[in-house]
């Protein structure tokens, strides 16, 4: 599944790249980022390679057999098309605004809403402690929790993508304990869907990692938030999210906190949020900053891996 899919991926993204630079889907740096100027102008979208590699390679290991994990390709894909019209929108106008940030969580909100019924209206309501090998069923709050989840999920994500190969170098680790973790639980269909993203994923880096030839834009961005909770939720483990998914969990706070200490003292907590901008102004590489995020989220998969039974 992995080299399939990574070699799929891969060569997909080679055959959009000259096709985005030729229609001028590039992208346009906010003035605010100094350290990423040399970078307009750069493709963007290149979301769409991993995720039409993950949809293609779904049907070719049979996955749409399982109902849940096509549920979870939908969710994924819906974000998805979210992102591409903010990414169709910012080329076509030539600014980095695409989509208003309230139509956005328009969007979004129904994407998540949708995700929360889904979960109460199959039974899929039985939540999983971390590191505790407890689970209760929490019934009709799974949906107002999955839309929860699944809306900071999708931000933060969206947030972390923010560095060459950051966002995509840690969603692979995330999705590698994913697979684990749902292979230790008891061989979950899903954990098939988690092994082709991973692949995607590694042959989408091959274009991404510093110096980038492409972007994921919030095509990637928004599709791999999506993919991470439709998977967390349908399979019972929203908790892990936040576990896993520590770095993006990161990315949110630190905006949140530095809007708000902001807003009260007219001072600033990081140098700039989200964090990995921080660490960058630090004087950090993109690619240490991106090692360190990888690492973090592999060892907080591990940890999570060892207190499973």
């Amino acid at each position: 599944m992995l080299l399939v899919s990574g070699g799929v991926s891969a060569a997909l993204g080679a055959l959009l790249l000259p096709i985005l630079r030729r229609h001028g889907a590039r992208q346009y740096i906010l003035g605010y980022v100094r350290e990423h100027r040399d970078k307009s102008g750069t493709p963007t979208m290149g979301g769409l390679s991993f995720v039409a590699a993950v949809a293609v390679c779904a049907v070719l290991f049979g996955l749409y057999a399982d109902r849940h994990t096509v549920v979870a390709i939908t969710f994924g894909g819906a974000c998805t098309a979210v992102g591409f019209l903010d990414d169709f929108l910012k080329f076509r106008l030539r600014r980095n605004l695409g989509l208003r940030a309230w139509q956005k969580v328009v969007f979004q909100v129904v994407i998540a809403l949708f995700a929360g019924i889904y979960c109460v209206q199959n039974e899929l309501t039985v939540l999983h402690i971390p590191f505790a090998n407890r689970s209760f069923d929490i019934g009709i709050w799974m949906l107002p929790l999955t839309a929860f989840v699944f809306l900071a999920t999708v931000n933060c994500v969206n947030l972390t993508d923010g560095l060459d190969g950051l966002a995509a170098s840690v969603s692979f680790w995330y999705f590698a304990a994913f697979a684990a973790l749902l292979t230790m639980k008891g061989g979950h269909a899903l954990a098939g869907l988690c092994l082709l993203l991973c692949g995607a994923l590694a042959g989408y880096l091959i274009l991404n990692t510093y110096r980038a030839s492409v972007f994921m834009g919030d095509t990637g961005s928004l599709g791999l938030g999506g993919f991470a909770a439709a998977i967390a939720a349908f399979s019972g483990n929203l908790l892990y999210v936040a576990v896993i998914g520590i770095m993006f969990v990161c990315s949110g706070i630190s905006v949140i906190l530095q809007v708000i200490y902001y807003k009260r003292t007219r001072k600033r907590i990081f140098l700039m949020a989200p964090l990995h901008h921080h660490f960058q102004k630090k004087g950090y590489s993109e690619s240490k900053i991106a090692y360190v995020y990888s690492l973090i989220t592999a060892v907080a998969g591990l940890l999570s891996l060892a207190f499973v039974q």
